[in-house]
């Protein structure tokens, strides 16, 4: 099936709202959990930056993961980062956690150079995949832990609706219209394997790692 690209920015109310009380709890678990399978250093310090942090969830269960991390999440919706400012806030970890908003690239970051480099769900909004590998690049220091998951294209729009159905009919309509049309928007390994040629980080492997995501892990 063939790419169909959405926007780059979902940063209305009702999708930042929406976004903000979804039960992720399954996806982005797993996120942190495949981290550090990935990763074996419990006692990981420094700076993690968080590339297309949205409303700051994952930034948040990782902070939590690693209490010795500070975080600087960035995102180009001021909507999303007012609801993760909230949930920071709520969380205790306005010390650790500082949301910028910005685009990539050039959004204004607090550092050059970052411990680690995490994202989730920001590759397939990407019109130009390279702008995340070369963010990577930019922000990464040397052996610095690089971690990203994202959706995975299916097959077809049926497989994509059935996938939809399955892990988003119980979310208001706003979430399962993007949700299935971030389906039709992802990449699939293989095209993600090419961009990491192209961007020069082709020793970060990539792996499906359920029906629907794919990750991009190594060091920088």
């Amino acid at each position: 099936m063939q790419r169909t690209p959405e926007p780059e920015l979902m940063d209305s109310e009702e999708q930042a709202r929406a976004y903000a009380r979804a039960d992720f709890d399954q996806p982005h678990d797993m996120f942190v959990a495949l981290f550090q399978a990935r990763f074996d250093e419990p006692g990981m310090a420094g700076h993690v930056l968080d590339l297309g942090c949205g409303p700051a969830d994952i930034t948040i269960r990782f902070a939590r993961a690693y209490p010795a991390c500070r975080l600087h999440g960035v995102d180009a919706g001021p909507r999303m980062l007012a609801y993760g400012r909230e949930a920071v806030t709520a969380a205790g970890l306005g010390p650790r956690i500082q949301l910028i908003h910005g685009h990539l690239p050039g959004a204004a970051l607090p550092r050059r150079l970052y411990d680690a480099v995490i994202s989730n769900s920001l590759l397939h909004h990407l019109h130009d995949p390279l702008t995340l590998w070369q963010a990577v690049k930019n922000h990464a220091c040397p052996g610095a832990p690089v971690f990203i998951m994202d959706l995975m294209r299916p097959f077809s729009r049926e497989q994509a609706d059935a996938l939809m159905a399955r892990y988003a009919g119980g979310e208001p309509p706003v979430l399962r219209e993007d949700f299935f049309n971030s389906l039709l928007a992802a990449y699939t390994v293989d095209e993600v394997r090419d961009q990491l040629t192209a961007a020069g980080l082709g020793h970060l492997s990539v792996e499906a790692v359920s029906d629907r995501h794919l990750i991009v892990a190594g060091r920088a």
